[in-house]
């Protein structure tokens, strides 16, 4: 299969496409356009057809049928911005050759290791090439290594014209990191019966099922006094706010849930003795057990109210839901995934998706859309990778599924 997919993605991630959820902009902000123009000419230079790049930073494009038969369009859609968890300015990948399995030193001056004994994974890539960071970034393959197999398996079809395909439709859309991205995605425009977004980790991975998702925002007014002065007088909102964070599970959080379970995650606490607020994201895989983790939030509020009496406020907004309802009347469309994962030598791992994707909303809008590997590991920071070779099988897949549902009419 064509390398040209490392060209294309060492070229694409030194683009910053960082996303930010502050802005209320879509995209949230410039550098993505700005890959999307970039995209958008490069998808002209094909000679694909109906390429459109609209005021929101929604890329399309589709690759035109070669068969004779009517068959069913197939999409394949990925993300251009990268997470704000970590910077993605002045990314300087480099690529590992034939990896020995040892610690790999990513940033000397800083001491940043990527090392086996903390990433075990690493294991599984013996002898393989791996990109990985300079340490200062995150590398940005969730989701530039999509956008480039995506590309590459396009460039590949278009190369031989004996592989009878349907219409192919592809995507690149902002602000997936935030959980906009589906937001504005014009499904009609698209034109797919179904698709798959190239969004998923290591090699194999095939995801229907994804957790059912909620933000809540809570805040504690407080009461400020001179300290010296305060008795009876002052409430102190950090005070209450932390009262309220030890009263969730203690549990229940990310760092102690795995494969279905839900949590409560705590992603950010600002305080004053006048002002707290705290946000926490509401994850789980069970849409009842989702339902009574919003309401045991609003249970806590209620009691921090009844001992303070109208310090807490709560807002509670559901983000996606868990879009394996929408994929079990079109089992099918795994099917396809599974076989075409198994024709490139890969072994399908059928995994929940301890997160959202795109698909989740797209599904919910009327697009069922699972999610396939892409390769990468550890995404959001600084200890980020991608094996080539896995890159290279996921662009082998792109092609078999066009090809399988020709075969398959």
């Amino acid at each position: 299969m064509n390398t040209s997919v490392v060209d294309k993605f060492l070229e694409y991630v030194k683009f910053d496409t960082q996303s930010d959820e502050l802005t209320n902009l879509t995209p949230s902000t410039p550098g993505q356009m700005i890959f999307a123009q970039h995209l958008e000419k490069e998808l002209r230079a094909m000679h694909l057809s109906d390429v459109h790049l609209d005021e929101n930073g929604y890329l399309m494009a589709r690759l035109p049928s070669n068969s004779k038969k009517q068959l069913p369009t197939v999409g394949f859609i990925a993300h251009l911005d990268t997470s704000p968890d970590m910077s993605g300015r002045n990314v300087r990948p480099r690529i590992v050759k034939d990896y020995d399995g040892n610690d790999i030193t990513l940033n000397a001056e800083r001491g940043i290791v990527l090392s086996p004994s903390d990433f075990p994974e690493l294991d599984n890539y013996n002898g393989q090439d791996l990109i990985v960071t300079d340490g200062n970034t995150l590398l940005g393959a969730d989701d530039k290594a999509g956008i480039a197999e995506i590309i590459t398996a396009i460039a590949y079809l278009q190369a031989h014209p004996e592989i009878e395909h349907g219409d192919i439709a592809i995507a690149f859309n902002p602000d997936e990191e935030i959980g906009q991205g589906a937001h504005k995605f014009d499904v009609e425009r698209f034109g797919a019966d179904w698709a798959y977004t190239m969004d998923g980790g290591e090699i194999g991975e095939l995801e229907f099922e994804n957790f059912n998702a909620a933000v809540a925002r809570v805040t504690f007014n407080g009461r400020n006094v001179h300290p010296g002065y305060a008795y009876h007088k002052m409430i102190n909102s950090i005070r209450i706010a932390n009262q309220f964070i030890i009263m969730l599970p203690r549990w229940e959080t990310p760092e102690h849930t795995e494969g279905y379970e839900g949590f409560y995650h705590l992603v950010s606490f600002e305080g004053s003795v006048e002002k707290s607020v705290l946000t926490y994201i509401i994850r789980d895989h069970d849409r009842d057990r989702f339902e009574r983790r919003k309401k045991e939030l609003e249970h806590l509020a209620r009691k921090i109210n009844n001992e303070f009496s109208g310090v807490c406020d709560i807002e509670i907004k559901d983000q996606y839901y868990n879009m394996r309802e929408k994929i079990e009347p079109v089992m099918h469309i795994i099917d396809i995934a599974q076989e075409a994962m198994r024709e490139s030598g890969v072994v399908p791992k059928v995994v929940p998706i301890r997160g959202g994707t795109d698909g989740a909303q797209l599904s919910f809008k009327g697009l069922p859309c699972p999610n396939i590997f892409a390769g990468g590991l550890n995404f959001h920071g600084r200890y980020e990778f991608v094996p080539v070779q896995s890159m290279e099988k996921a662009v082998e897949v792109i092609v078999n599924i066009a090809r399988l549902v020709a075969q398959k009419q």
